[in-house]
């Protein structure tokens, strides 16, 4: 399959290796640019309802503005109801049939990390720039993809295309289990020759950027026991030197010992004494201890990131061996690991994709892009479909202080992003059916 892949975007290159745009694609940059008004609108539409990931009341009623856009386009569109002890609003699913030619998976997400309640404004014009709850991550995207679309359409360019799009309405929190939440992404997934995600646009050294690869989001629970007695006789036999000890013993060692390239684990949350419980619910941690009682319980809540399997399974074998072997007297401990989202290493057919994108948007003089390093940046829904497709993020607006309550967006971004994903749609959506 991904002989295929490479195959086509060869060809692709090949043909727009000396080509400025033709006269459909500076129609299309045409209407992208009438419409600049009317998307920020849009935009300003959707940020203004609350939709953080647990008011799915919130996200369904994005959802149905995306909705209607797409419906105008042609689309069929149908809502994905996730089952009731999920707590999440489900997603928004559209489809285009075209002729044959190249399939297309178009990702974005209608929920925020602003809950109900939220203290951030949702809409704050300033000047060139708004500042709002998912302004850029990732309503903005959303809209982008929204006018690409919609260029597309007015000049013909989406008739023979063949699009799918799926808006999640749990990206920021995922619902549990997982693999029931994005069952439906998968499958589109595999369906699809490319995979265009709506996240952000970021520069690196004043470069625009584009990700084809992503660390994988998960994490790890250490518990370490030790001997609950009085201070007087830490570190002797028969007290042994305490779960506080041997935790510092452990993650030291992790720090010494695992590091490598594009790898990391973070301890985010530590906690210890003679009696722990942890909320999960509330992310809250208790303790009980006295400064003159060895602790006897003690716990860490971390945080890890690899960008392949094989990284993955390297590092998790690392820090089994650490926590079972060479304990400190009177301690032991254990450690269980967990994955959210799967990692999404670089392929050769995915820094040819960013080639195609980097020569559309050159070709609308809008710049090269380049790939960004996958340690800037987090997760992303792209990754459960990055190991049956060639896959692209990234191609979003451009902000500051996403997930921050100074997240903001940059406007001139939505027309530039609309500029380069239309083009980048019509070029792939050329390529030979396989």
């Amino acid at each position: 399959m991904l002989m295929r892949f490479t195959a086509a975007i060869a060809f692709l290159l090949a043909g727009t290796a000396h080509a400025q745009l033709t006269d459909t694609e500076q129609r299309i940059v045409a209407a992208v640019k009438q419409r600049s008004p009317a998307a920020l609108e849009l935009l300003e539409q959707s940020v203004r309802i609350n939709s953080g990931t647990l008011n799915p009341e919130g996200v369904r009623a994005v959802g149905e503005i995306y909705r209607a856009e797409l419906d105008a386009l042609g689309f069929k569109t149908r809502w994905i109801a996730m089952p009731p002890a999920m707590k999440r609003a489900g997603h928004l699913v559209a489809v285009h049939e075209g002729g044959p030619g190249k399939r297309l998976l178009l990702l974005g997400h209608l929920d925020t990390v602003f809950e109900k309640g939220s203290s951030v404004p949702l809409w704050e014009r300033r000047g060139d720039r708004v500042r709002g709850q998912g302004v850029n991550d990732m309503k903005g995207g959303d809209v982008i993809m929204l006018e690409a679309l919609r260029a597309l359409r007015s000049v013909g360019a989406l008739d023979g295309a063949n699009v799918e799009v799926m808006f999640t309405g749990d990206e920021e929190r995922g619902g549990q289990p997982l693999k029931v939440a994005r069952a439906d992404m998968v499958e589109m997934g595999k369906r699809a020759d490319y995979a265009l995600s709506f996240e952000g646009n970021s520069k690196h050294d004043g470069v625009d950027t584009a990700s084809i690869a992503r660390r994988s989001s998960g994490g790890w629970v250490l518990k370490v026991q030790g001997k609950a007695a009085h201070s007087m006789g830490v570190f002797s036999a028969q007290s042994g030197y305490g779960a506080i000890y041997e935790t510092a013993r452990i993650l030291n060692a992790f720090r010494e010992q695992v590091i490598e390239p594009s790898l990391t684990f973070n301890p985010g949350l530590v906690f210890g004494g003679t009696n722990v419980s942890y909320a999960e619910d509330t992310a809250t941690a208790s303790a009980f201890g006295k400064s003159n009682v060895i602790a006897r319980d003690s716990e860490v809540l971390g945080d890890l990131r690899y960008l392949s399997p094989e990284q993955g399974e390297r590092a998790r074998q690392k820090m089994r061996a650490i926590v079972t072997t060479g304990n400190l007297p009177g301690t032991s401990a254990t450690i269980s690991f967990s994955e959210s989202y799967p990692p999404m290493p670089p392929t050769d057919a995915g820094r040819k994709l960013v080639e195609i994108y980097s020569k559309a948007s050159q070709d609308a003089g809008l710049g090269r892009i380049e790939v960004l390093d996958p340690s800037m940046r987090g997760a992303g829904d792209v990754q459960f479909v990055a190991p049956y497709t060639v896959g692209i993020d990234g191609l979003g607006a451009q902000g500051r202080g996403s997930h921050t309550d100074d997240e903001d967006l940059e406007i001139a971004s939505i027309e530039r992003g609309a500029i380069r994903a239309a083009l980048l749609i019509y070029r792939l959506a050329q390529a030979p059916a396989p």
